[in-house]
């Protein structure tokens, strides 16, 4: 009886300790990372969005990538003062129609819920002297702690879509 007794308590702790171990693989709701440099995350996005051909035509061969600084944070995700490891921006060198993408990779351990709250409520879509764009055709969401920022009235859903399939 006794020996009895101590295989069932073996066999329940060597079943309770390969239950803790876990698979360290990602599972829903798990924060996935975005591996490479901003640039070469927008780079995917436009290689893979399903883009109008007004917008492949016209906005995307004059497109120009640039840094987002302190100093001109404000103008681009709408608040100066944004904690953030380090951004990006991809917009028109001449302004034919309204369009910016943002990227933003936040710092570790930053809260991002609160970071795309702050560029939702404080980003002016009519930024631009002579245009601006729906204000419910900018969208900002993250993956990780990448969050992009995509303001346009045309081809928006298209680039938030190739954006969220690079978590796949």
């Amino acid at each position: 009886m006794k020996k009895m007794l101590l295989l069932l308590l073996a066999a329940a702790m060597l079943l309770s300790l390969s239950a803790c171990s876990g698979d360290s693989s990602p599972g829903p709701g798990s924060e996935q990372l975005l591996e490479g440099d901003l640039e070469s995350i927008l780079a995917k996005i436009y290689e893979s969005a399903e883009l109008s051909g007004d917008f492949k035509e016209y906005t995307l061969p004059g497109l120009i990538t640039a840094e987002i600084t302190a100093e001109n944070c404000e103008y681009h995700l709408g608040k100066s003062g944004l904690e953030y490891e380090e951004a990006i921006v991809s917009e028109p060198e001449m302004m034919g129609s309204p369009y910016a993408l943002c990227l933003v990779r936040a710092k570790e351990g930053a809260d991002i819920e609160k970071l795309k709250s702050e560029i939702k409520e404080n980003v002016d879509p009519f930024k631009w002297v002579c245009a601006g764009v729906d204000p419910s055709n900018i969208i900002v969401d993250n993956i990780g702690n990448v969050v992009i920022l995509i303001m346009s009235d045309t081809d928006a859903q298209a680039l938030h879509n190739a954006f969220l399939a690079l978590a796949e």
